[in-house]
């Protein structure tokens, strides 16, 4: 009985097998993981090779409680033995999406392809980039600590990942990307912004944000805390608030601002969400660069004029700035 049982195992583990290779899908190996950790002890407990230069890692985080995936693209002349590092981008997406985003709605392999360089795309889920506040007692989730603490850490340690990082991202991933460049002067030498919230406490801010994060299921005072209550730890957050610890950081941001369709998007109603927000978002984006105006910290920004909150109007902003980003953090040609 149990000779038949072991047959029937192996052969059932065999199928499995020949099912992943065929589908180009490579498992990992527990004892072949990445063994390093972060300092936070977040490790490496899966490795999926999509292709030779694609790969899908689930990361146990302490810092969240739970195990979430990133996915890394790794340039065609990258090896685990190398003494050398590559430079990093990191891909941050939007709300009500996850790490396989940019991967889905873009040509980001294609454009990372052309460059020695190594591109992280991590989960945020609707976790706001920021650890949450919880009504002042902190705890999980730290979406914020995940991203540039281990996250990070788990890719320099494991895949030579270096020190010259740029990060983009959209929507609340372009708020996220800046948030975190003020917070922590020094992390990325470019940081560009499509179409995200960069000042947070601006006159119906709080309140669209409220929204947006009670629609999406969550306890929306729970993540920066209760507006204006709780104004110091929003403030700590806000880069409109923040913009002075900018200085140093190469800058990209662009919204639009009629709610009207741009090249690319979909014939929709004038009061179509992905209309309507963008309006909100290009005014926000002129209250950040005014800001940055008063303060005198260098900045490129393209505030357009038609343009919907949606992934054509992000791939053409995406495509102008990927050069300026690559040359920022030294990734040569490949």
């Amino acid at each position: 009985m149990t000779r038949v049982s072991r047959r029937r195992s192996l052969t059932a583990g065999a199928l499995a097998a020949a099912a992943i290779v065929a589908a180009g899908v490579t498992a990992v190996p527990a004892r072949a993981l990445p063994a390093k950790r972060a300092d936070t002890g977040a490790r490496i407990v899966q490795e999926t090779k999509l292709s030779a230069r694609q790969v899908d890692v689930t990361i146990d985080s302490p810092s969240l409680g739970r195990s979430v995936k990133t996915r890394i693209l790794l340039p065609a002349d990258w090896s685990k033995n190398a003494t050398t590092t590559w430079p990093v981008l990191y891909a941050f997406h939007g709300g009500q999406d996850d790490y396989t985003s940019w991967a889905r709605n873009t040509d980001i392999e294609a454009w990372a392809a052309k460059y020695k360089v190594i591109v992280v795309m991590p989960e945020a889920s609707n976790g706001s980039y920021a650890d949450w506040f919880n009504y002042g007692k902190g705890g999980t989730p730290k979406w914020e600590t995940f991203h540039t603490t281990e996250v990070r850490q788990l890719v320099e340690r494991n895949y030579r990942g270096g020190a010259r990082r740029a990060a983009i991202g959209n929507s609340s991933g372009a708020q996220g990307a800046v948030s975190y460049a003020a917070r922590h002067p020094g992390l990325f030498k470019h940081v560009a912004a499509l179409s995200g919230l960069l000042s947070m406490r601006g006159v119906g801010i709080p309140v669209m944000l409220m929204l947006t994060n009670a629609s999406n299921g969550q306890d929306p005072f729970a993540i920066w805390g209760i507006p204006y209550a709780d104004d110091a730890n929003w403030k700590a957050h806000d880069p409109y608030a923040l913009a002075e610890k900018l200085r140093g950081t190469k800058l990209y941001f662009s919204a639009g601002t009629t709610g009207r369709p741009g090249p690319g998007d979909p014939n929709v109603a004038p009061w179509d969400i992905g209309l309507l927000s963008e309006i909100a978002i290009g005014a926000n984006n002129k209250e950040f660069r005014t800001r940055l105006d008063q303060l005198r910290v260098p900045y490129t920004a393209h505030i357009y004029g038609d343009g919907r909150h949606n992934w054509p109007a992000w791939i053409r902003e995406a495509t102008t700035v990927w050069p300026s980003l690559m040359a920022s953090i030294s990734a040569r040609k490949a």
